[in-house]
């Protein structure tokens, strides 16, 4: 009986222990989903590095990408962007494969919040550059979409500005003029839902660098960017992507 007594003394006692553990731990964090984006940064990354063909991106060290990002993509490739905390930040961007070629390139950018930025990698794999480049974003109060061009041609000697016409608009005017290479212009109105083709000039000529870049149907009050890349003796591209 004795035993008895003692058995169910402590049956209690480890019964009230396990209610004060549970009434007294302290609940776990839980992170919560992300819906203001004005104490953030937004960030995308266009690959115009030629031949480049296996990067991955790291911001303060910790992987964000989680794709691979070959020459003419962009990450993210399924959003406009990225978020990242402002302030100063450390991007790695590298090819992770095995007896690669590629130089690592690393480089600090400060990022402010509520801004959108896209970053252009360009040259080539074994001196490969970036420029950081703040998106100064309208949204158009009509049916119209906003759009502007990015110049990374690659060549290792210095190449004329260029010149860019749109079929739409017939060749009385250039859209865009007189563009530097890692030149990028401001945003500018443009037709939406509708298709068109860019053609690129060196400045001042009239004999076309590249023929029917096609520029895919836009929807409206959207913002994009055309890119012209590739080699300027060799083989060229204009990618458009969405930039929010």
């Amino acid at each position: 009986m004795k035993l008895l007594k003692l058995i169910i003394l402590y049956v209690g006692i480890a019964a009230v222990s396990s209610l004060f553990y549970s009434c007294s731990k302290e609940t776990p964090n839980v992170a919560q989903p992300q819906t203001d984006f004005t104490n953030v940064a937004n960030v995308q990354i266009f690959n115009a590095t030629l031949k480049a063909t296996h990067n991955y991106v790291y911001v303060d060290g910790s992987p964000v990408s989680g794709a691979a990002v070959s020459y003419g993509g962009v990450f993210p490739a399924t959003a406009y962007s990225f978020i990242v905390n402002p302030g100063s930040r450390t991007f790695l961007i590298k090819d992770t494969t095995t007896g690669t070629t590629q130089v690592p390139l690393t480089f600090t950018q400060n990022m402010d919040a509520g801004k959108s930025y896209t970053i252009f990698t360009y040259d080539s794999i074994t001196n490969i550059q970036q420029s950081t480049v703040l998106n100064n974003i309208v949204i158009p109060g009509d049916t119209t979409c906003m759009l502007r061009f990015a110049n990374f041609i690659y060549n290792s000697a210095d190449v004329p500005n260029v010149d860019v016409y749109s079929y739409r608009k017939g060749s009385s005017a250039p859209v865009f003029s007189n563009v530097a290479t890692t030149g990028v212009t401001d945003f500018i109105p443009y037709a939406a839902g509708i298709t068109d083709t860019l053609y690129v000039y060196a400045t001042g000529t009239t004999s076309p660098l590249l023929v029917k870049a096609l520029i895919p149907t836009l929807t409206q009050t959207r913002s994009y960017t055309s890119v012209y890349s590739g080699s300027y003796s060799g083989k060229q591209a204009i990618a458009t992507f969405a930039t929010y």
